[in-house]
């Protein structure tokens, strides 16, 4: 049996440590997290977001080298080629996005742009019929393709 005295040191020394670190007035913190950095095609979507094509593009191409199949980096690639008037790289992009997911909204949609921005009306209106395919109930790329033609053909009969 253990004596009474011997046990109260024991209990007071296993009690003390405990007690002296909560009043302690240290303001150390465990070491923060490290946050996840945001990935290339992430900082090239706020680039085109930004209106920062070149930028973009930069860092949309480390994307598709790394994943060539990545239809939405090519949509991206293409959008940025085509806001700055290069429209062969845009074209490009856009049916290199096609052809990984033929039915891919937006590239559909800027795609019928760049025809627009090219002067074939046909093929956007081709983009437009393959939109209302891929969203019978209605969509906002094809809204937006829709009205991108009726005010091409509107400035077309001013012209």
């Amino acid at each position: 049996m253990v004596s009474k005295p011997l046990l109260a040191v024991v209990l007071t020394l296993a009690l003390v440590p405990p007690a002296m670190a909560a009043g302690s007035s240290s303001t150390s913190r465990p070491p923060a997290l490290p946050r996840a950095q945001p990935s290339d095609y992430d900082l090239g979507v706020k680039a085109v977001q930004a209106g920062d094509y070149q930028r973009a593009l930069a860092l949309l191409q480390k994307v598709v080298q790394a994943d060539p199949r990545n239809a939405d980096a090519w949509n991206h690639i293409g959008f940025s080629h085509r806001k700055l008037q290069q429209f062969d790289p845009s074209l490009t992009a856009y049916q290199k996005a096609l052809a990984i997911n033929p039915d891919h909204r937006g590239a559909n949609e800027y795609l019928g742009e760049l025809y627009l921005k090219t002067g074939e009306l046909e093929k956007a209106r081709e983009r437009l019929a393959k939109l209302q395919s891929i969203c019978p109930g209605g969509c906002a790329e094809y809204d937006d393709l829709k009205k991108a033609i009726e005010a091409y053909q509107s400035a077309q009969k001013k012209s």
